[in-house]
């Protein structure tokens, strides 16, 4: 049995929203070195994509996007793992990003909606 004392369940955030015609559901969360954030039009996950700054002496920052699990030929679903971790650094938080995009539509349009969904309910 754990007694650290750390809140369980984790800090989050749930919310539905309509996006071009489709009901989207996102689930935010804040665990000690990882946000997750999970945004589905399909009930399930999606493509999973790992987030995270690159940490260097470089004066300009660097992040760095990896495909775990399914499309990988979706660059607009990487520059949407990207501004979100771009968000989080531009908070102060070194936390990593875990996104999972279940989504009908991988349009721009869409994309978008689920950034500015995201960064309106974040937890950084």
């Amino acid at each position: 049995m754990d007694s650290s004392g750390l809140p369980f369940p984790v800090t989050h955030n749930k919310l539905s929203l309509d996006i071009k015609g489709n009901k989207t559901d996102i689930v935010i969360c804040s665990y000690e070195d990882h946000f997750l954030v999970i945004a589905t039009q399909i009930g399930s996950m999606g493509t999973i994509l790992h987030a995270r700054k690159e940490e260097g002496m470089s004066i300009h920052s660097t992040f760095s996007v990896n495909v775990i699990f399914g499309k990988r030929d979706e660059p607009m679903l990487v520059a949407c793992a990207r501004q979100l971790i771009e968000h989080i650094s531009a908070r102060g938080t070194s936390k990593q990003l875990l996104l999972s995009l279940g989504l009908k539509d991988h349009s721009m349009e869409t994309l978008k909606g689920v950034v500015s969904a995201v960064v309106e309910n974040r937890l950084w």
